[in-house]
């Protein structure tokens, strides 16, 4: 589905992702794991439009989507989510998930005024969506909360909701474990694993947490020093001296 060549970004003198060239196939959950400072974060802002390659591809269902604004991604079925997360705070969580889907003609003044019908169709299309996505999610009780008032694991479920608004194909999650308690964690891992095999979902995410990925990923991807170590079952990883070596010799920033 997804294919990272020889890509490389500097910023100014500092080169901090080199060559880097790996796959997400199709219906896997990949990891995409390495010691700070090892680049993950930089590719996949590249992958997601947020950062233009300096050079390579990326390619996404065999089209070259390399340097594509974040918009664009979106309306292919790219999409991510965010280690510290982009709620709408004073929005509340069913608003946060109706703003989701594109097109909507109720965004056009002129709509609202010759096409009504059309435009309260489609509102009540979406939000019965949303009160789907919010009961997969078991979330429902929160349907009228302020998103600014939820816990990091409820925020961390907002944002798959989100992802579930657009059927997306291909979900960036960036660190989904980071400021969750455990018990909401289980939630989050459940919803990940249910989205993927119910529904079909490709996932791509960034963690630390080892026992996260080794739970959830198949491929996991090792980077180091903006390029890829080696990638394999986390099983074999967690047992590579290249990889033990990265880490302990790790740097400062992602």
């Amino acid at each position: 589905m997804l294919r990272v060549e020889n890509l490389n970004k500097n910023f100014g003198g500092l080169q901090a992702v080199r060559n880097c060239t790996f796959n997400v196939e199709a219906d896997t959950i990949t990891g995409l794991i390495g010691p700070n400072g090892a680049g993950k974060t930089t590719t996949f802002n590249m992958i997601v439009g947020e950062t233009k390659p300096t050079s390579g591809r990326i390619m996404f269902e065999g089209e070259d989507i390399s340097g594509l604004p974040a918009y664009k991604l979106f309306h292919k079925g790219i999409v991510r989510t965010f280690q510290i997360p982009h709620e709408l705070g004073h929005m509340t969580v069913l608003e946060n998930l109706i703003l989701v889907p594109s097109d909507q003609p109720g965004e056009s003044l002129i709509k609202n005024w010759i096409a009504r019908a059309r435009v309260a169709a489609r509102e009540k299309e979406v939000i019965k969506r949303a009160e789907e996505v919010l009961e997969f999610l078991s979330i429902s009780h929160l349907r009228d909360e302020l998103a600014k008032n939820l816990s990091g694991g409820q925020k961390k479920l907002l944002e798959l909701g989100r992802t579930m608004m657009i059927d997306a194909k291909l979900v960036l999650l960036d660190e989904p474990g980071a400021g969750v308690n455990p018990t909401l964690m289980v939630k989050v891992r459940e919803m990940i694993l249910q989205l993927h095999r119910e529904r079909g979902y490709t996932f791509c995410l960034i963690e630390h947490d080892m026992d996260l990925i080794a739970g959830l990923c198949d491929p996991v991807v090792v980077l180091a020093e903006g390029t890829v170590l080696t990638e394999g079952k986390m099983e074999d990883i967690r047992r590579n001296p290249d990889v033990l070596d990265a880490y302990l010799g790790g740097g400062e920033n992602d």
